[in-house]
């Protein structure tokens, strides 16, 4: 898969927010990190509590990764679904499409299976997000103009 360069724009950024927030409000999650299938975080949510959000995303990103591997072992296209459980918070790690995935934190106030079913729904509105993102024209990339130095003649011929 050939990741494409998004252009998120500042409306796509503010409704991305909205459902990261609603995500959070519906599923009792306590932390949702939007991250490309790289490790880029590219949207937040929630309590910070001193979370390394950059070394999160590129951890789930490569265990998403590796799990994909042991999918096509079994003959599956990819696991959609990752969960890690542990004594006093939990990641659920989902897709939202090709090249996005959903991380949610969460700890004993929710359960694994209200955020499993949040995060479908969250997944959902995202990628539609991400698609029209993706499906717009990509602005014109221009070069700087040359500076002076820069614009003058290489050589000049005797006269």
């Amino acid at each position: 898969m050939k990741s494409r360069n998004t252009v998120i724009q500042r409306e796509d950024a503010a409704r991305i927010h909205g459902i990261l927030t609603q995500f959070l409000g519906d599923s009792g999650a306590a932390e949702a990190l939007l991250i490309d299938r790289g490790g880029q975080l590219l949207a937040s949510d929630g309590d910070a509590q001193a979370l390394d959000a950059v070394s999160i995303s590129a951890l789930a990103a490569a265990a998403f990764s590796s799990t994909a591997a042991m999918a096509q072992l079994l003959g599956e296209p990819e696991f959609s679904v990752l969960f890690h459980e542990g004594t006093k918070r939990s990641i659920h790690v989902s897709t939202v499409d090709e090249e996005a995935i959903l991380l949610a934190i969460f700890d004993e106030r929710t359960t694994v299976g209200m955020v499993r079913l949040c995060a479908g729904e969250a997944s959902r509105a995202i990628g539609s997000v991400l698609g029209e993102a993706r499906s717009r024209p990509k602005p014109a990339e221009f070069a700087a103009p040359l500076s002076d130095a820069e614009s003058r003649p290489a050589w000049t011929p005797p006269s």
